[in-house]
């Protein structure tokens, strides 16, 4: 037989009021020097709080004053001396601010003076408006009133003239996705999802190559500034090495298992890096074509990469949200950057600076290198997929978005000083308004998009924008989000 069931004792309900008075009363035993006896206040502080209360919110004004010590006491109605409208404020006076109810001596009254009629009157209507306002005040200042205010420190942009569309080509006969320039800033080149490469003059526009030997699209396009070699990737898994000198392929490099989706090259040594669909960024020797490296660590797909001569010599984004800093000579991973919360489609490395700026759906993001420290957001959000940016020397950073929104950005401040739209080309959709590569001149001045209505796009600054036709329409931001 079991037992009989014991009876769970009655648990006494405590009000939240009781519970905070139980942790004040622990919080008292543990510092109080003195049990039992709550801290004394500290005259100097209140005295300091009050003076200061008075001069910030008054600061401006002169008519301060307070009854003079000599005065008769013969006639207390009118100890105001004169009387204040309804809208007058009384404050406590610093020496005894606790007072004030019991008369009004002390009070201090500030506003527009008017002279009486009778002195009975006077006295009555003074008193009743300090007593009301003293009593009134206290609720009805908030702590931003008492503020002292503080000149932001954000950095003021630099003004930059606008950008305009001077030129469209078309050719490709589908979504345009890779772009790189030539070192001598002569022609650049585009990658389509017509499996073509095609090779454009930047002075005219007009086409001078068409290329073929990819069997889907070509999502990575780089022009070497060591050697006549050109390097593409595509969606077929495959990377390649073209010989622009006889204009065909001379290398390929084997082992992505899925589709390559971006392409970079090392600036000093003679290496190649690309990353794709299968988590993986790999590490390809130019000359012997071998993988030196597979740079595994991201859960989802490597859409985006930049290397430079110093560590991290290798940066690369991911569908993952995380940008990863890898060390080149072992192929291990340096530092992880969480901070965005959708994927990293998009970086940029600064020219001169020591610094980057990553793009994604929720932010646009700045940090510093080698560390990896988080600098700031920039300071719009263009809401929608970016998926590609550039930064110039002058630093006018650019964001290509999916909904063809082309947004201008000053580097130091984060101010977005331009946003354009894209318009398709005649016999397209609305929805093929879609931006999907973008890249700057060596100079710097020209801009190239590449877009999904199947054109090609170039910009240049409006040479007669001035700081008075488009002036700066900068507002510091009040809080700043550290993530």
């Amino acid at each position: 037989m079991p037992g009989p069931a014991l009876e769970m004792e009655p648990v006494e309900p405590q009000s939240l009021k009781k519970l905070s008075f139980k942790s004040l009363k622990r919080a008292l035993d543990l510092f109080s020097p003195v049990h039992g006896h709550v801290a004394p206040l500290d005259p100097e502080s209140k005295k300091i709080r009050i003076s200061h209360k008075i001069s910030v919110e008054y600061g401006g004004m002169k008519n301060i004053g307070t009854k003079p010590t000599g005065q008769a006491s013969s006639a207390p109605d009118s100890a105001i001396g004169t009387p204040a409208p309804s809208n007058a404020l009384a404050l406590p006076g610093p020496t005894d601010s606790r007072d004030v109810k019991s008369g009004a001596q002390n009070a201090v009254v500030i506003g527009p003076t008017v002279q009486p009629n009778t002195q009975n009157d006077a006295g009555l209507q003074g008193r009743s408006s300090a007593i009301v306002s003293a009593s009134g005040s206290s609720e009805r200042m908030s702590t931003s009133a008492i503020m002292e205010r503080i000149p932001s420190k954000w950095p003021r942009p630099v003004w930059h003239a606008p950008w305009r569309n001077y030129r469209v080509i078309s050719g490709h006969l589908g979504w345009v996705r890779s772009v790189a320039f030539d070192p001598s800033n002569t022609w650049f080149c585009t990658g389509s999802a017509d499996r073509t490469i095609k090779i454009w003059d930047v002075a005219s526009g007009k086409l001078k190559l068409t290329l073929t030997g990819h069997i889907e699209q070509v999502r990575g396009l780089a022009v070497s500034d060591r050697h006549t070699y050109m390097f593409s990737a595509g969606d077929d898994k495959q990377v390649k090495c073209w010989d622009l000198e006889q204009n065909k392929v001379i290398r390929h490099y084997h082992g992505h298992l899925s589709g390559v989706y971006c392409l970079a090259l090392h600036p000093t040594i003679d290496v190649l890096l690309t990353g794709g669909r299968d988590s993986v960024c790999r590490v390809w020797d130019i000359r012997s074509k071998m993988q030196i490296h597979a740079l595994s660590g991201h859960d989802n797909t490597v859409c985006s990469v930049f290397t430079r001569p110093t560590d991290p010599q290798v940066v690369t984004g991911s569908h993952d949200t995380t940008i990863k800093f890898w060390d080149l000579r072992y192929g291990k991973t340096m530092t992880t950057l969480t901070y965005h919360k959708k994927s990293v489609r998009a970086m940029a490395l600064h020219p001169k600076e020591h610094s980057f700026a990553s793009a994604s759906a929720d932010n646009i993001k700045k940090f510093n290198l080698p560390r990896g420290e988080f600098v700031h957001n920039m300071l719009s959000q263009q809401k929608t997929i970016i998926n590609a940016m550039a930064v110039n020397e002058e630093g006018v950073m650019v964001t290509g978005g999916d909904n063809g929104s082309l947004w201008f950005w000053d580097w130091k401040s984060g101010h977005n000083f331009q946003q354009s739209q894209t318009i398709v080309q005649p016999g397209s959709l609305d929805s093929e308004a879609g931006i999907y590569a973008l890249s700057y001149d060596i100079t710097g001045s020209r801009l190239v998009t590449c877009e999904a209505d199947k054109t090609i796009k170039m910009w240049k600054e409006d040479e007669n924008a001035t700081p008075e036709t488009h002036p700066l329409n900068f507002k510091p931001p009040k809080d700043i989000r550290r993530f």
